[in-house]
């Protein structure tokens, strides 16, 4: 059943809902102040909370809790009580977000009504939260090779614990497709996975972005904050500013933090997955990485293979591709010819599957209405196969540069390339260079170089 969570001052009405709601089949926890309140809360996010406005001897009162569960746990329903209930407690209580107020002495069979049907919308809300956050391909592992068996046991293996990971990899291989996996599949899955893109963060906004924000009596949260009860995943945590580093350390010893500007301890219980594509002993020579800080992130170390690790997932992978950009993009469904196959075995793929993805739907754009996707569907900038390069064979499948030299070749394809990725995304800069795996900034000297008319929208 759920998990209940009594906050009351008097012992008889603690002991009295743990009675009732214990016969019913939950589990209970009672406190009986602010302080004990918010280490259960902390601890553990509750399935539902009764809560007494009134707490004597208590830092907080009930409101305040409120406001602090309403802000850290907004999927959490409230319902509040009081000996002293009046027309104002209970609006004051609902414009903070309280699901119900009861006012004491209560009716057993009207306590019983007001929970139930505080658990069914609470349930639906988190199924709702839980379908809007999954995206088709976030956790989807494909792999059938023994790098990958591999690797899938291992992650297997991580979904029961809380313990930090730290993914290696080169860019593209999947790291955080990994990292969703091992989330989306643990206890804390219904929960957000929260992603810090600590690339693409200017460092004067991290601290801010990360631990919030208090103005005037307002908070915005940070990512932190909303990674509560969940993960918070630093994908290449190779470039966190260093000052920024010392922060994320002592809340990684503490588990707890104060915004910027603000005055309050905030405390949180998220899980910490990380990525990197870089080599972090080498960063910390540098002193681009804080030592202490990689420990604390490297508690679980996991690689992940390169896609000519694992040539024979492609196959595979390449189905799993034509099956979702059919889902998403609209595009067609075909199968791929063997020889088609072959040729993707055969390619370099210094991008790995992010690159694979790209150019199994670049095939389908160009592919026409055929059923099949063909060899010369398959477009790379001078496709050189491993074995074809060692033999000196160069294979030209697009007769389109067969007479262009290498870079304007090369200049040709990026623009036709950067042209479409950009119509896709209606001009939108952020997203345009995230999908494509390129800094903001990169991008727009990209198309300065190139000559490509600017489009994108700011956001």
């Amino acid at each position: 059943m759920s998990y209940i969570l009594v906050v009351d001052d008097e012992k008889d009405i603690r002991d009295l809902m743990s009675q009732i709601l214990f016969d019913e089949g939950h589990t209970v926890k009672l406190a009986y102040n602010s302080n004990s309140a918010m280490d259960y809360i902390n601890n553990e996010e509750p399935t539902l909370i009764i809560l007494d406005i009134w707490l004597k001897d208590s830092e907080m009162d009930g409101i305040e809790i409120l406001k602090s569960v309403k802000q850290n746990n907004p999927l959490c329903p409230v319902v509040v009580i009081s000996g002293h209930g009046n027309i104002e407690i209970a609006v004051a209580a609902v414009k903070q977000g309280a699901y119900d107020f009861i006012e004491k002495p209560f009716n057993t069979d009207q306590l019983f009504l007001v929970i139930n049907r505080a658990l069914e919308a609470s349930n639906l809300r988190k199924e709702v939260f839980s379908l809007q956050n999954k995206e088709f391909n976030d956790s989807k592992m494909i792999g059938g090779t023994g790098v990958f068996k591999i690797l899938k046991q291992k992650l297997d293996k991580l979904m029961k614990s809380n313990g930090r990971i730290l993914i290696s990899g080169s860019s593209g291989s999947g790291k955080e497709i990994a990292a969703r996996y091992i989330h989306q599949n643990s206890q804390r899955g219904n929960n957000r996975f929260v992603t810090v893109a600590c690339a693409s963060i200017q460092s004067e906004k991290m601290e801010e972005l990360l631990f919030g924000q208090e103005i005037e009596g307002k908070i915005n949260p940070g990512l932190f904050e909303r990674a509560h009860g969940g993960t918070l995943f630093f994908d290449e945590v190779a470039e966190l500013p260093i000052g920024t580093q010392s922060k994320i350390l002592r809340v990684l010893v503490d588990q707890v933090f104060t915004r910027v500007d603000g005055k309050n301890v905030v405390r949180v219980n998220c899980r910490i997955i990380s990525s990197t594509s870089k080599d972090l002993a080498i960063e910390i020579d540098k002193g681009n990485f804080k030592e202490e800080l990689f420990h604390r992130f490297n508690v679980v170390p996991i690689r992940i293979p390169s896609l000519e690790e694992r040539i024979l997932d492609i196959p595979l992978l390449s189905a799993y591709f034509v099956e979702w950009l059919a889902k998403h993009e609209g595009l067609p469904i075909k199968k791929l010819s063997e020889a088609a196959i072959r040729k993707l075995q055969n390619m370099s793929w210094p991008g790995n599957i992010r690159q694979l993805k790209n150019t199994i739907e670049r095939a389908l754009i160009l592919g026409g209405s055929k059923a099949f996707i063909n060899p010369d569907d398959i477009f790379e900038f001078v496709e050189t196969g491993k074995n074809n390069f060692q033999s000196g064979v160069l294979d030209f499948s697009n007769v389109f540069f067969a007479d262009k030299s290498l870079r304007s070749a090369r200049e040709e394809f990026e623009r036709a390339y950067l042209h479409y990725q950009i119509s896709k995304f209606g001009g939108n800069v952020s997203k345009t260079a995230s999908y494509i795996g390129m800094e903001r900034s990169a991008l727009h000297r990209k198309m300065k170089l190139l000559n490509i008319e600017s489009t994108l929208k700011e956001k």
